[in-house]
């Protein structure tokens, strides 16, 4: 038998158990008429030659849309987008808005006017929309017809995730884990911290913050101890920015510090945003605000803003995501190692519990989609392809073998300059290399994991925050909910979020404790008139659904 019959062989039998593992999930789901994506898949076809190789040498330009305001990294120049166009024959050219990313792609939606590629939040409501509306390509149906190495590059847990009613396809998430990933590797953290700059919070004694008193008193004695940072007033508390469905540092993840529970102890869905422990937590910031401890500048920094006060170290504490301020944290880091942001103990409910961090899960962070008005869908399929297969994970991870790494008795080894300017200059790091998921679109943690560099917490900081939060880490994807906008309670989800976007800020600016149970009692009033005893039924229908696809009941 020879190589190719072989691999043909493997790759059948491969698409044969994806089959089998597909169809039980469609008919757990009531869909058993429905074909579904595996079982048009490869398995006709000896093509285990990916497709991108064979083009390798045939140059095309695709653009690619990320809807994200700070993604400033473009194509060409640098290492790693160099060795990708050379290995696919793809050049990008990046697209991204100049100021709300929901406007910008709603513009281009109501245009029919979508780049050739489009990447965005796995949440966003423009996701169904642009599937309902028919503007993307089932990447299963591009596969069966250009590139079948995707079955192959593909994650089965994946792909039975996302797999439409129809059994197509149409997006690929990154970032992803699975709930058995979280039962193979300890060293999965969460994306959410609590930070205190290092010196200051040491100068204050290291006291504890968990404790509405301990939390206001520290804010107090290190805003009056170090009013100004290098000439700059200190900002006492530092949040992520605010948008017009709230703010994640002041709802989801104080939430989740807090261990509020999704469910009651009947298995019914909770209503987070009312929790007694929640409610008395944002009485302590309204309190605080009150004596002047809430910035201005935290209800209308955009992140660009709060990057460049991060790097001048000048928020005291903050309930932040640690991987959106690594860049700055390095920059502190070579200036005075003592200016750091550390992560400590921080909000806590009266009981004490441990706080329950979401990691990633089979949703992921981002997913990416190919628009049916791209010039060249058969080198999109290709170019994502490669991007998934463990050759472009190498190279989007550490680059390329004796230019940014070399390999040492088995162990994959990054240059010392290479390692150097990635942990002193991100931003020069980029433009010469573009290696560590600059071009994070398609980054698979897991897969990366074989290539992980040995490195020591003590002398990195960003290390360090993300261990922290090891201990508190959870498989929280049954509870990642999302509707289309075309529907009723689609609608009222996102009607619901708004008024919360409104009011949270308003709850905060309160000008007495009294103000504040007005505002909130209101804000639940007009949520009930938006219908979200509706949209209760809807989440608690997903969650379950969500549990029985996972194996969780």
């Amino acid at each position: 038998m020879n190589k190719n019959s072989l691999l043909s062989i493997i790759l059948l039998l491969s698409v044969m158990v994806s089959l089998l593992s597909a169809d039980m999930s469609s008919a757990s789901a009531g869909d058993e008429g429905t074909a579904t994506i595996f079982q048009t898949g490869a398995a006709g076809s000896d093509a285990v030659t990916p497709g991108w190789s064979e083009h390798a040498n045939d140059p095309v330009t695709l653009s690619w849309y990320i809807n994200y305001s700070w993604f400033s990294t473009g194509w060409g120049g640098n290492v790693v987008s160099q060795k990708i166009t050379e290995e696919t024959g793809v050049s990008v050219n990046f697209v991204t808005p100049a100021g709300t990313e929901s406007e910008k792609l709603a513009a281009m939606i109501s245009a029919d006017s979508l780049p050739d590629i489009i990447t965005l939040g796995w949440w966003e409501t423009q996701l169904e929309e642009m599937i309902d509306k028919d503007m993307v390509y089932a990447l299963n149906e591009l596969a069966d017809e250009y590139e079948p190495y995707f079955y192959a590059a593909a994650d089965d847990a994946v792909i039975a995730w996302y797999e439409k009613e129809d059994g197509n396809l149409y997006c690929y998430p990154n970032s992803f884990y699975t709930p058995s990933d979280y039962e193979t590797y300890d060293e999965i953290g969460s994306n959410q911290t609590f930070l205190v700059r290092k010196d200051i919070y040491e100068a204050i004694g290291s006291p504890d913050m968990s404790t509405p008193e301990g939390f206001m008193e520290a804010v107090r004695i290190a805003a009056e101890m170090f009013p100004e940072v290098d000439g700059e007033p200190l900002i006492p508390i530092g949040a992520d920015v605010f948008t017009s469905q709230g703010n994640n540092s002041f709802d989801k993840y104080l939430q989740n510090f807090l261990a509020i529970p999704y469910e009651d102890e009947n298995g019914m869905y909770y209503d987070r945003y009312t929790d007694e422990e929640y409610i008395t937590w944002l009485k302590v910031f309204r309190q605080l605000n009150e004596e002047g401890y809430l910035a201005t500048d935290i209800f209308v920094d955009q992140r660009t803003q709060m990057e460049e006060k991060i790097a001048q170290g000048r928020y005291f504490c903050m309930l932040y995501q640690r991987t959106d301020m690594e860049d700055q944290e390095k920059i502190l880091y070579a200036n005075d190692p003592d200016s750091i942001y550390i992560a400590v103990d921080g909000p806590a409910n009266s009981a004490g519990d441990d706080p329950v961090l979401p990691g990633a899960g089979l949703n992921g962070w981002t997913v990416t989609l190919i628009s049916k008005n791209c010039s060249d869908p058969e080198r999109a399929i290709e170019l994502i392809t490669y991007l998934m297969s463990e050759e472009g994970q190498l190279v989007t991870y550490l680059g390329v073998e004796g230019v940014t790494y070399d390999v040492v008795d088995g162990a994959y080894v990054v240059k010392d300059e290479v390692q150097e300017l990635l942990n002193s200059d991100r931003l020069e790091y980029n433009r010469l290399y573009g290696a560590d998921d600059t071009y994070w679109m398609l980054q698979n943690n897991v897969m990366q994991l074989q290539w992980s560099q040995s490195s020591d917490a003590s002398e990195d900081p960003c290390l360090a925050m993300e261990e922290w939060t090891y201990p508190y880490t959870h498989y929280l994807g049954q509870y990642e909910i999302s509707f289309s906008l075309d529907t009723e309670v689609g609608y009222s989800w996102n009607a619901i979020e708004i008024l919360w976007g409104e009011t949270l800020p308003e709850l905060l600016l309160a000008s007495s404790e009294e103000e504040f149970d007005e505002i909130l009692d209101s804000f639940v009033a007009a949520r009930d008139a938006l219908g979200y005893n509706e949209v209760v039924i809807a989440c608690m229908e997903k969650i379950q659904d969500a549990k029985e696809r996972l194996g969780m009941t």
